[in-house]
């Protein structure tokens, strides 16, 4: 039995050497933990949380339409008309004017256009009468001051490109709130599920060292057996055929486990080189907390909670302001228009100013002005298109909702199937050790054979491995279920802010 116990822990030895080559550092991690991180550091959250800032700075930029545009101009003239003798001769004209403006130009809410301007021009010059006989100069100046308005009746009433644009933005806004949430909610189901795949990663190396352990015992055990004589040489070479086939299971188990602490880190950080050395090792442990299944209440959180469905709504919703927008394009321009002002002049710009502050010269317009495109068949054709597009994009959400309850009825089915998996797997594992634990003893009397045992090492082996996959894969049925109703981030009391 020393030699036994010997053989074993230098199997166990042997195995751990080989499995901690190298080992990296031990990192512990909480589910919550990883959350954090990824929330925090991972590159397809990071790169989708650009979308609701570039949204609001296209909000910005959409209200930027109602922004007044201020102009100013000067402009110097000199004109000579030249000379030419004759009995019917051009006589000379010289001349020469600078003329300001200036302007404040803009549009309101409610489809008013306004343009505050003021001009002042001077003109001075010589001009010559008919005898030549003497020569004339002038100096005047002359300008006004005053606003303009067009308030349209019909057509840009209710709304124009300028509307059009701020409520596309704001909606857009929206849809990009979603699709953050849907990003967000995406990366967290991939968390969860990768960290649950470790966890079963790590148990099923354990599990696959308590088969290697099984059968190197067993293989010592019958080494001795056949020195003493009572066991053949054959039976041996069965042990050592399952010895090597638990090594080579042992080894595809470590690779496993190496390539989904890979797919962990991948997910909770943006530097992967500095965790590369760091072992995650997880907190939590693989249970079965068997959950409240309700289909109905599942369905209502789906229908609420959906980002892709709150998209499609959304979606419908843009299609609704374009279509409003197309509805008033048909309509003919009327327009209201109306204009003030004062009127300025003298031989000096001060004196044409002066004018303007004593305001005893108005001016003032009002009327109206109507115009239609003959056929009008642009605005008609494009109204019926986007309203057909609207009647599609109502069938698609409808569409959407059905599959919706589709994917949520499955989660909740796979999530039912899985917690009676896992619960099934538990009996056949405590089954299966019963009966290895009883075969062992009927062998040490000789009432067995190697063979049965191997076998039923193999089945213990299989069903410890089945139990902690059906765990995993109940865990993961939880997570699954959450973002098929679309209730991750609250599942996990997730607080994000998505703007």
């Amino acid at each position: 039995m020393k030699k036994i116990a010997a053989s074993l822990v230098l199997a166990v030895v042997t195995t751990a050497a080989f499995a901690q080559t190298n080992q990296p550092t031990a990192h512990p991690l909480s589910l919550q933990d990883c959350f954090v991180a990824a929330l925090k550091s991972n590159f397809d959250v990071r790169v989708e949380r650009y979308e609701p800032q570039k949204s609001l700075l296209n909000l910005h930029a959409a209200y930027a339409g109602y922004d007044p545009t201020f102009s100013l101009s000067g402009t110097h003239d000199h004109n000579n008309a030249g000379f030419e003798t004759g009995t019917l001769g051009t006589f000379p004209s010289i001349s020469d004017g600078n003329t300001f403006k200036s302007g404040l130009t803009g549009s309101l809410p409610w489809g008013m256009s306004y343009d505050l301007n003021g001009n002042v021009a001077e003109k001075y010059g010589q001009s010559y009468p008919a005898n030549i006989s003497s020569t004339g100069g002038y100096d005047d100046s002359s300008g006004q001051v005053g606003v303009s308005v067009t308030q349209p009746l019909l057509k840009g009433l209710w709304s124009d490109s300028t509307r059009l644009a701020i409520s596309a933005a704001k909606n857009n806004l929206k849809l990009s709130e979603q699709g953050l949430r849907s990003q967000l909610i995406t990366t967290v189901t991939a968390v969860e599920n990768a960290y649950y795949e470790l966890i079963y990663a790590h148990e099923n190396v354990k599990v696959q060292q308590e088969a290697l352990a099984l059968a190197q015992t067993q293989l010592d055990q019958d080494k001795q057996r056949v020195q003493v004589g009572s066991l053949a040489p054959l039976d041996v070479q069965q042990d050592e055929a399952q010895a090597a086939q638990s090594r080579a299971n042992l080894i595809a188990a470590q690779n496993t486990l190496s390539v989904d602490q890979n797919a962990l880190k991948n997910l909770i950080t943006d530097q992967y080189a500095q965790w590369h050395d760091q072992e995650i090792q997880p907190l939590a442990t693989l249970e079965a907390v068997r959950a409240a299944l309700d289909i109905q209440d599942s369905w209502s959180k789906g229908m609420t909670l959906r980002p892709d469905l709150l998209q499609a709504k959304l979606n419908l919703e843009q299609q609704g302001i374009q279509l409003k927008y197309d509805r008033n394009q048909v309509f003919p321009s009327l327009d209201l228009t109306a204009s003030y002002g004062y009127n300025g002049a003298g031989r000096e710009f001060s004196d044409a100013f002066g004018q303007y502050a004593t305001a005893n010269r108005p001016y003032y317009s009002y009327g109206a002005q109507f115009s239609v495109p003959l056929s009008n068949a642009k605005a008609r054709n494009a109204y019926q298109a986007d309203k057909a597009t609207e009647h599609q994009l109502l069938l698609k959400l409808k569409q959407l909702e059905q599959n919706v309850l589709v994917q949520i009825d499955n989660a909740v089915k796979a999530a039912q199937s899985a917690w009676e998996s896992a619960d099934a797997t538990k009996s056949a594992r405590t089954y299966a050790e019963a009966a290895l634990d009883a075969e062992q003893k009927k062998y040490s009397v000789g009432k067995s054979t190697t063979f049965t045992v191997l076998q039923l090492q193999k089945n213990l082996t299989a069903a410890r491995s089945d139990e902690i996959r059906a765990l995993a894969n109940y865990n993961q049925a939880l997570a699954n279920l959450a973002a098929a109703e679309g209730s991750t981030l609250q599942r996990h009391n997730l607080d994000v802010e998505v703007k």
